[in-house]
């Protein structure tokens, strides 16, 4: 009789299990853009509920993992459902659910070479072709990480390498460095900075226009001002494509500044980047190709699944300098620059191989599938806002640059209080899914063009959904 252990490596149960799996996977494909009443964006449950329901569940012995999995499908946010429009989250590509798969049988780790000899081969030819697409030189390189978190903090930690020696001696007494940052950029960056120690005296932020972009006639000022606080700036960080509007800030201007007083110029362009593919949208990261470094997700605006995002540094040459260290028991070599030895620059050593993801997607479809989606959804940003501005019910928040647009209803009486209802209503309802955020200390509702099989009648659909929903809130009008 077999031993447990050996039942759990069985290929053959692997195999029955595998073609369910795959049936179960293409049947939620399949009906991911149906019209059918019964089909929800959110299952919702609120927290305590579903604690209760997986407390209990853990208990219980499982014949077969596909009624876990099957359950999992049922109670989660379904993000390939055309009336999903809430946070950045793709719908990934088919061929990425085979190619993960893949990436979790081979259990790559990325530190060392010969532990990663397809994924760190991958990781350099897709960030230097992503690099010539962002309209780098061929001195341009960089590699992929676990998200725009770690790649945004690794990029100022490359900053601090290049006008510090703090990685080696740590900070000097009294020594206060600084950032500037737009004031409407990622949470992820001011997280950043403090973990380097810079505390919220060191992060600037800079007020935005209102198109909610980084107002480059100040950067001067807050400039000048710090120096005179006694601070070291390290950095200035655009954003291509903000968290809260999608918008993207004057990259060129940014670069004249940098350059002018030789500071690091770093861009998160983890949202927005990819416009690189498009001709119609390639203008809005114009100077990109001047920043020092920049960040992009391959898991927002090229189809991946989380977490995928490649790092590109200007000069190939200021990735190693970030974590310059030794271990003996990984390279023989301790202070080459080897570009196949994924440990070196990056901040992990065991990494998934993440890159096969968009590696795939390219090899199968080409660059224009990129190219599609951009201007897909990206248009669909200007078709929604052209139809709320043709609504006396809705005010847009700003004229979007992209697949973000915030938006509310125009109702009387309170209108944070109505907005902030009305989310609430069509999030427990489960037919859309949609966000919220702050902008100028009011409340819109935020929403993300993430799908390109969404359409511009469930877009009509969402605006009455939620006129009907505004209309039964008369507790809160007037």
């Amino acid at each position: 009789m077999e031993n447990r252990l050996e039942q759990a490596y069985s290929a053959e149960t692997f195999r029955r299990q595998g073609h369910e799996l795959i049936d179960m996977l293409a049947n939620y494909l399949a009906e991911a853009s149906t019209d059918k009443e019964s089909v929800k964006v959110t299952p919702w449950q609120h927290p305590d509920q579903q604690l209760a329901y997986w407390q209990e569940d853990f208990r219980k012995p499982l014949a077969n993992p596909l009624d876990l999995f099957q359950d999992v499908m049922d109670k989660s946010i379904q993000v390939h459902r055309k009336r999903y429009v809430g946070h950045q989250t793709t719908p990934s590509l088919p061929v990425t659910i085979l190619s993960s798969a893949m990436v979790a049988t081979l259990n790559q780790g990325m530190g060392v070479y010969e532990m990663g000899m397809v994924g760190n081969t991958l990781e350099k030819v897709m960030t230097e072709f992503l690099a010539q697409k962002l309209g780098y030189s061929q001195e341009a390189s960089g590699f992929v990480t676990s998200g725009g978190s770690l790649g945004n903090l690794t990029a100022l930690l490359a900053a601090r390498a290049a006008s510090t020696n703090s990685w080696e001696t740590g900070y000097e007494e009294g020594q206060k460095l600084a950032v500037l940052v737009s004031e409407e950029a990622h949470y992820c960056i001011d997280r950043a900075a403090r973990i380097m120690g810079l505390g919220t005296t060191g992060i600037i932020k800079v007020p935005v226009n209102e198109k909610f972009q980084l107002r480059t006639d100040l950067l001067e000022q807050y400039y000048q001002q710090a120096i005179s606080e006694g601070k070291q700036v390290i950095s200035v960080i655009g954003c291509a494509g903000t968290t809260s509007t999608g918008s993207y800030d004057d990259l060129e201007a940014i670069a004249e500044f940098s350059e002018r007083h030789n500071l690091w110029f770093h861009v998160d362009g983890a949202h927005g980047a990819p416009a690189a593919f498009s001709p119609k949208y390639k203008h809005l990261i114009k100077g990109m190709e001047r920043a020092d470094s920049v960040v992009v997700d391959y898991h927002k605006m090229m189809m991946t699944p989380s977490l995928s995002t490649a790092l590109i540094f200007r000069r190939g040459s200021d990735a190693y300098k970030t974590f310059s260290q030794r271990a003996q028991y990984l390279w023989s070599e301790q202070e080459t620059e080897d570009w196949y030895n994924g440990g070196k620059r990056s901040f992990e050593c065991t990494k998934a191989m993440s890159v096969l993801h968009v590696y795939t997607i390219f090899r199968t479809y080409g660059e224009e599938v990129f190219q599609e989606n951009i201007e897909r959804v990206y248009g669909m940003g200007t078709a929604f806002a052209a139809m709320i501005k043709a609504n006396p019910n809705f005010e847009l928040a700003y004229e979007p640059q992209c697949n973000i647009v915030c938006f509310r209803h125009k109702a009387e009486g309170d209108q944070d209080k109505v907005n902030k209802e009305i989310r609430r209503l069509v999030l427990e309802e489960g037919r859309f899914y949609m966000v919220q955020t702050i902008l100028n200390g009011q409340s819109y509702l935020h929403v993300s063009l993430m799908n390109p099989l969404t359409s511009e009648g469930e877009l009509q659909e969402l605006l009455l959904d939620i006129e009907e929903k505004a209309a039964s809130l008369t507790h809160l009008l007037g």
